[in-house]
C-alpha cells in the first residue's frame, strides 16, 4: 500500500462518487487542532484546510483554494492483497467505511488526564517502545492502563492563544497534552482501491514535509504494534484500575452491552447525558405508556378468524434507527414512575431482549433507563429487585463545577454563569408547589429568557422563585463596585478549589475595564478552563453593548 494526497481532480473536477455523498469538507482531529499554526484562516467550526497533490488545497469550507497552512487528510492506495488488513467494515447507504491502523489523534479522556500527567512527572509512565512522528518530531508512546497515549505540545501559533478541543476542553498555546492512540476509520472506495481518511489526521508540517512523511514513515507507524502488546497476547494480560467520570462509565457499560440505570434528581440532565452519547437516542417516557403500548397490540382478523400481533411503533423506529450498524440507545425514561405492570413488561425486554416474546431487539441496540427517587416524586415506585438487578446503576449529581464547562459549550447567559459561580447554593432550591424554584434545567430556562429580553432580570422570578431572583439582582448590584484584584502566588492559586477559581475569574470580569492587563494575567494563571470561561462571559456581555 502507498499513502498519498488526494488530487484536485478527485475532489473537484471529476469528483469521486464518495465526495458527492459526504461532501468535501473535513473535520480536524484533536491532533490537528493542537498542532496546526492557525492564522485565523485554517479552521472554522472544526473544519480545516487540507493539502491536495501538486500545489492545490481544499479550504475549511470545502472549496478549491490555495493556503500555505494546511492539515493532512491522508489517502491510501491499496495493492493486491492489502484488503485482508481491513477490518470492521460498515455500509451506510452507498458509503462503506473500514478500520486500518492506529494513530494518536484524539484527546485522552478527561477522567484520565491527571493520572497520566502525574505518572509522567513521576517518571512512572511506562514506555511501549514505539512512537509516532508528530509535527516532524518523534514522540514516545506510553501505556496508561489499557490505553496507549502520546504527549505533545500545543502549537504556539494560534490567534486566540488557546485551543478548544473536540470534547470542549480548552488548552493554552505551548501547553502539553496527552492524545490517545485509537483505530482510524477510512472511507473505502473499492472501485479505485482507495482508502480516504474520514478526518484531517495530522498537521504542523509543510507540504514538502508532509509528502516526505507520507512516503517514508506514515504507513509503518500506522501499522506498528508495540512489543508489550504482542507479549501480552502471548503470555496473558494483567488487570488495571482506572478513574472514570460518570459519562465514561455510562459509555463503558453501553459498549459492553450491559443495561444502565441513571439515578439523579430532577433537572440533573439525565436525558441530556444520554443524548450527548447518542444524539439519535430513542426516548420512551414510560409515565405515558401502558403494557399494551410497549408490547404491541393484538388485533382480531375476521377473515382468517385469527388474532394478529402488531409490532409496537417504538420497535419499528428502533429497527430503522439501527440499520446503520452503529450502537443506538433505547432509553426508558422515568422508569420509576411507570406502573408495576409496565415495569414487569420492561423487565422481560431487559432480561430477554425480546418484545412480547416475539420480536428481538436489534443486536446493536443498547438499553439505558433513568428515574427519580421516591423521596422526590410522589408517583415514583421502587424498582422490583429482579428489575433492579438487571442494571448497572450510576448515580449522577450536577454541581456548579461540572455544570460550568457544559454551560460554556451551550452558550448559557453570562449573568447566570456569574451568579452561580459565586452562589452555588442557588443551583438547586426547594420545590414548594407555590412558586418557581431552581435546578440546572430551570437555570437553562432563565438563560433563554434573559437572552431574549436583553437581560431583563425581572423576568427570572417566575422561573427560579422570588427569593432567588432577589438574590440574583442584589449580587449584580454589589458587583458593579468591584474593580480591585487580590494578588495571589502560584502556590496559593494551586490550593484553591474549582468554585473559588470561578469566583476569582468573575472578579476579573469587573476589573477588566479599569485594569485589563492585570485581569488577563490573573485569569491566565487560573488555568485554560477558567480563562475560556472569562473570555466567553466577557464577549457575551460586550455583544449587548
Amino acid at each position: 500500500m502507498k499513502s498519498i494526497f488526494l488530487s484536485h481532480k478527485q475532489l473537484f473536477d471529476n469528483p469521486l462518487q464518495l465526495f458527492r455523498t459526504v461532501g468535501t469538507t473535513v473535520q480536524a482531529s484533536d491532533l490537528v487542532l493542537a498542532t496546526i499554526p492557525d492564522d485565523g484562516f485554517a479552521l472554522s467550526d472544526g473544519s480545516v484546510n487540507y493539502y491536495l497533490s501538486g500545489e492545490d488545497c481544499a479550504d475549511r469550507f470545502g472549496r478549491d483554494h490555495r493556503y500555505s497552512i494546511c492539515a493532512v487528510r491522508p489517502a491510501i492506495l491499496l495493492e493486491p492483497g492489502d484488503e485482508k488488513l481491513l477490518s470492521h467494515a460498515r455500509e451506510v447507504g452507498d458509503v462503506v467505511t473500514v478500520e486500518l491502523g492506529t494513530y494518536p489523534y484524539a484527546i485522552l479522556e478527561k477522567s484520565m488526564r491527571d493520572m497520566a500527567d502525574k505518572q509522567y512527572r513521576e517518571g512512572t509512565l511506562k514506555k511501549t517502545g514505539t512512537g509516532y512522528t508528530i509535527a516532524g518530531e518523534r514522540r514516545e508512546v506510553y501505556r496508561l492502563g489499557a490505553k496507549q497515549i502520546v504527549r505533545i505540545p500545543v502549537s504556539e501559533e494560534t490567534v486566540a492563544g488557546y485551543v478548544q478541543l473536540s470534547d470542549g476542553s480548552v488548552v493554552n498555546a505551548a501547553e502539553e497534552i496527552f492524545l490517545e492512540v485509537r483505530p482510524i476509520r477510512w472511507y473505502y472506495d473499492e472501485i479505485n482501491k482507495l482508502l480516504i481518511c474520514g478526518r484531517a489526521l495530522f498537521a504542523g508540517l509543510t507540504r514538502e514535509g508532509a509528502n516526505e512523511y507520507l512516503r517514508e514513515k506514515f504507513i509503518a507507524e500506522l501499522l506498528a504494534e508495540d512489543d508489550e502488546e504482542i507479549a501480552a497476547g502471548t503470555f496473558g494480560t494483567s488487570y488495571h484500575i482506572e478513574e472514570h467520570d460518570e459519562m465514561d462509565m455510562i459509555r463503558a457499560f453501553i459498549k459492553a452491552d450491559i443495561p444502565v440505570f441513571i439515578h439523579g434528581l430532577t433537572g440533573d440532565g439525565k436525558s441530556d447525558r444520554v443524548k450527548e452519547i447518542d444524539p439519535q437516542v430513542l426516548d420512551i417516557e414510560l409515565v405515558n405508556e401502558t403494557p399494551e403500548s410497549i408490547n404491541g397490540r393484538a388485533v382480531y382478523n375476521e377473515t382468517t378468524d385469527q388474532i394478529i400481533d402488531i409490532k409496537p411503533v417504538w420497535l419499528v423506529k428502533l429497527e430503522r434507527l439501527c440499520e446503520d450498524g452503529e450502537l443506538h440507545i433505547l432509553f426508558f425514561d422515568e422508569l420509576t414512575n411507570a406502573t408495576k405492570q409496565t415495569q414487569a413488561v420492561i423487565f422481560k425486554i431487559v432480561l430477554e431482549r425480546f418484545v412480547n416474546n416475539r420480536w428481538p431487539l436489534p443486536p446493536n441496540a443498547r438499553i439505558v433507563a433513568a428515574g427519580n427517587d421516591r423521596a422526590e416524586s410522589s408517583v415514583a415506585h421502587d424498582l422490583a429487585e429482579p428489575l433492579f438487578g438487571r442494571f448497572a446503576h450510576i448515580y449522577i449529581r450536577t454541581t456548579v463545577e461540572n455544570w460550568m464547562p457544559w454551560a460554556v459549550r451551550k452558550r448559557i447567559n453570562p449573568y447566570v454563569m456569574e451568579f452561580l459561580a459565586n452562589n452555588d447554593l442557588y443551583l438547586r432550591t426547594a420545590f414548594t408547589g407555590t412558586e418557581g424554584y431552581a435546578d440546572p434545567r430551570r437555570w437553562e430556562m432563565a438563560s433563554r429568557i434573559l437572552d431574549s429580553s436583553n437581560n431583563d432580570f425581572a423576568l427570572i422570578e417566575p422561573i427560579v422563585g422570588r427569593e432567588t431572583a432577589e438574590a440574583f439582582i442584589r449580587f449584580f448590584r454589589a458587583q458593579e463596585e468591584m474593580t480591585d484584584l487580590v494578588k495571589y502566588t502560584d502556590e496559593e492559586l494551586a490550593r484553591l478549589s474549582v468554585s473559588r477559581k470561578y469566583q476569582i475569574a468573575q472578579q476579573c470580569l469587573y476589573a477588566a475595564a479599569a485594569k485589563p492587563k492585570e485581569a488577563e494575567e490573573l485569569v491566565q494563571k487560573l488555568g485554560p478552563e477558567f480563562a475560556a470561561w472569562f473570555r466567553y462571559v466577557l464577549e457575551r456581555k460586550r455583544e449587548r453593548l
